[in-house]
């Protein structure tokens, strides 16, 4: 059976806030710190900053 995951988006922040991804950043830290694999990406349809994480279905 192949590995499959999917992302899960735990927040989101409008890319263009005056600080850029910097509060993406901060909150994916935050994350990571509580022990979550987060990580920040741009989705460009909603022009978006993105922090996910991957999870695997049970």
């Amino acid at each position: 059976m192949p590995d499959i995951s999917t992302r899960t988006v735990l927040e989101r922040f409008p890319a263009g806030h005056p600080r850029g991804s910097w509060p993406a950043d901060a909150y994916a830290a935050q994350q990571h710190a509580q022990g979550k694999d987060a990580r920040v990406v741009m989705d460009l349809d909603s022009d978006e900053f993105l922090v996910v994480t991957d999870t695997s279905p049970q």
